[in-house]
């Protein structure tokens, strides 16, 4: 197998930028990122780069925020009374919350302003709204055991 085909479970080593050069996410140090194509494990923009590279093979890939996170929504921004948070709770910009709907469903939210009396939340992707830049190189490639 020498070139990542749909379906491939493949290895990768990556370093994700933004357009500014900050990096928001690296496998340096780390495992491989292992993945299958076509199960959306990951964002639509990464798998389409990586098919077709071939094993050892580097590129550099920028992935539009369509392809990526998508845009930002306003609706997923929402101000909340203090009075209706957990009273030992120091909310703070960027801090991490998690929201649970009546069935059951998690949200992630992030603080993005505080208040006198209330804080407001967006329950955005932190990456929504950016075209990111991957540097990839893959390290594996195993065909697909699905048969049809």
């Amino acid at each position: 197998m020498d070139q990542v085909k749909e379906n491939n479970t493949v290895k990768v080593n990556y370093t994700g930028k933004l357009s500014n050069g900050q990096i928001f996410d690296s496998s340096e140090g780390k495992e491989p990122l292992e993945f299958t194509l076509g199960q959306g494990q990951l964002i639509p923009g990464f798998e389409k780069g990586v098919i077709d590279m071939k094993l050892n093979e580097k590129k550099t890939i920028t992935v539009a925020k369509e392809e990526a996170y998508g845009e930002i929504h306003d609706h997923l921004k929402q101000e909340v009374k203090r009075t209706e948070l957990p009273q030992d709770l120091a909310p703070e910009v960027g801090m991490g919350l998690v929201s649970k709907s009546p069935d059951g469903q998690e949200m992630n939210l992030r603080v993005v302003e505080v208040k006198d009396e209330s804080i407001v939340i967006d329950g955005n992707h932190p990456l929504a709204g950016k075209d990111l830049i991957f540097d990839i190189e893959v390290v594996a490639i195993k065909e697909s055991e699905i048969t049809e």
